[in-house]
This record gives structure tokens, C-alpha cells and sequence, in this order.
């Protein structure tokens, strides 16, 4: 992903969210229990491939875990691969977005999506030897995975009420620094042509797209960011009174940076779509991002909040 800091100012709903905390919640059934151990193991175990850049090794052997998990949990799976080039090199990569559908029958459905790729190289370090190395991406790619495939688990043991959509988006991070359109490719790909006949997304639109990017992080803080409150405000706001009526402190009701991630092509296609990221992450596009600085206590807050939406619908 690619971001600047934004100057907009907009005054937050504190007080409006501190209400609805006393507001008893509608619940559509029960919540299954996201366990943040589960998902910080899901975590290690994508580092545990090694970096997956496309084309790499570990990048095919995470598709094929992820396939095999969906498989494993009688969820319907995906591929849906195109052809693209390296923005770096102009060599030709094979780029393959994934989708796991949750069924269910109430409309209109929930999207929720985190890239899987890792960026072929840790460009933030000085040391020249260091940068050329390729990301093991734990917060910056394996974060976000790990929530979706633990809620992957708790919704094929409890089914929603309605369909959710998990998107695993590839060539995310390949992208040159200060260029914003040369990162985000798979979603880029998919946004144009979601509704395409055949598209597993085909159909209603969706309620929205959350996206999530580096949410493990220890001390996890997430505040609004920038695109998402611009154009999908009212939606962004309700999403973060549902945290604080659930307890997670992670995340802060207030103005944050603007970040190019995989939910602004969705944007640009006229779809609602957010990102919760913490991008006050120290250790981003460094040799530093590995497992030890993650934490599954704020993957449990992400995890929690997401499958609470997937059961009580952000517009009811």
C-alpha cells in the first residue's frame, strides 16, 4: 500500500458512539468466539513459507494452503488468476486473486478482504544488502490473512445469516514507492469486473468492503483512514461505534492518513469500501516485520469486530 498524511479535520462522534454503547445490541444469533491464539498460529504459519512475492515458492505454497483450508471446511473456493507485469522490472507475473464464499441467505452480502502477497523487497532499510532482501510480511500481509482464515473456521462451523465473501488479493505490495497505481493489482483486477458473469461476487452489491492490512501489530491503533471516511464515512463511523460498543480499544474514532490499499479501486467503481489499517507500524518494509512483533491480542480485537458485522449488519 502506498500512503500521505491527510490536514482534513472532522470533528468525531464521541459522544454519539459512547451513547450507543447503552444501547442494548440487535443480534441476529450468536457471535462464534474468534480466538486470537488461532489466528496469531494461522500467522506463523504463513511466515513459516518464507516471503510470497508472486511467483515466489511461498507464494504458491499459501495458495494452495488456502484452497486446501477452504476444502477442509466445506466452503466454496475461488481462483481467480490474470496476467500482469512487475512494476519494478515490466516482467510478466501470474497473479491470481482468491474468494472464499460463507453462504448464506439474507441479502445483500458482506465482503471482507487482506492481501497475501508480501513486498519482494525491504526497501525502507539503509543497509543495501538488507533492502534487497524480500519481506516475511508478518504484520504487512500475514496480519490480515490470518484473521480471514480463522473467520473462515468459525463461519463454516456457525453460517451467518447472509453471505460473506473473504478475498485474499494478490500483488498488493509490488509496487514502486510514490507511484500509488502501481501497487494494489489484484484488487485493482477484481474491482472492474466483480459483477463479470461467472465472478463468484457476481450479483447484489455488497453492504461494503473491509479491508484489513497490518492489524497485528503489538499496541494495535487504528484510526479513520482517510479515503474510507471521505467516501464511505457514515458506514466507517458505525463500524467503529460497533468496536467501542464491543470493548476494542484498538480502535480511535479519529481522522487518520490516507492510504492507497486494496479498497480504493472498490471505491472508484462506486462500491462502499473501507481499510482498517495501523500505519504507524515502525518496522514496515524492514527486515523487522516478523512474527515477534505481532501480538494475537490485536488480532483478536480485528477478528472479534469483523465477525460481530458478519452476524449484525453494520446498516441495521
Amino acid at each position: 500500500m502506498y500512503s500521505r498524511k491527510t490536514n482534513a479535520s472532522r470533528a468525531t462522534l464521541t459522544a454519539l458512539i459512547m451513547a450507543a454503547v447503552s444501547v442494548a445490541s440487535q443480534s441476529c444469533g450468536a457471535v462464534p468466539d474468534f480466538s486470537g491464539e488461532r489466528a496469531m498460529d494461522l500467522l506463523e504459519m504463513q511466515c513459516d513459507m518464507g516471503s510470497r512475492m508472486p511467483g515466489s515458492p511461498g507464494h504458491r505454497t499459501l495458495v494452495k494452503a488456502i484452497e486446501s483450508h477452504a476444502d477442509s471446511l466445506g466452503l466454496a473456493f475461488h481462483s481467480l488468476c490474470f496476467d500482469g507485469a512487475d512494476p519494478a522490472t515490466g516482467a510478466s507475473l501470474r497473479l491470481c486473486n482468491l474468494v472464499i464464499i460463507c453462504a448464506g441467505e439474507e441479502a445483500p452480502p458482506l465482503w471482507l478482504g487482506a492481501h497475501y502477497d508480501t513486498r519482494p523487497r525491504c526497501d525502507r532499510e539503509s543497509d543495501p544488502e538488507l533492502a534487497a532482501r524480500p519481506l516475511v510480511g508478518a504484520n504487512d500481509g500475514a496480519s490480515g490473512v490470518a484473521v480471514l482464515l480463522h473467520l473462515a473456521e468459525l463461519l463454516a462451523e456457525t453460517p451467518p445469516p447472509r453471505t460473506v465473501a473473504l478475498i485474499f488479493f494478490d500483488g498488493e505490495d509490488s509496487g514502486l514507492a510514490g507511484e500509488a497505481t502501481t501497487f494494489c493489482l489484484g484488487s485493482q483486477h477484481l474491482a472492474e469486473r466483480w459483477n463479470d458473469f461467472g465472478s463468484p461476487l457476481a450479483g447484489p452489491a455488497p453492504e461494503g468492503l473491509i479491508v484489513i492490512d497490518m492489524v497485528g501489530e503489538k499496541g494495535l491503533d487504528i484510526p479513520y483512514e482517510g479515503m474510507s471516511l471521505r467516501h464511505a464515512g457514515d458506514w466507517l463511523e458505525a463500524l467503529f461505534m460497533r468496536a467501542l460498543s464491543l470493548d476494542l480499544p484498538a480502535f480511535r474514532p479519529e481522522p487518520g492518513r490516507v492510504v492507497y490499499d486494496d479498497h480504493v479501486p472498490f471505491i472508484a467503481q462506486g462500491l462502499r469500501a473501507v481499510n482498517l489499517i495501523d500505519f504507524d507500524f515502525p518496522e514496515w518494509h524492514t527486515v523487522g516485520d516478523v512474527p515477534d512483533v505481532c501480538s494475537p491480542a490485536s488480532l483478536e480485537q480485528v477478528g472479534r469486530l469483523l465477525a460481530d458485522v458478519a452476524f449484525r449488519p453494520l446498516d441495521r
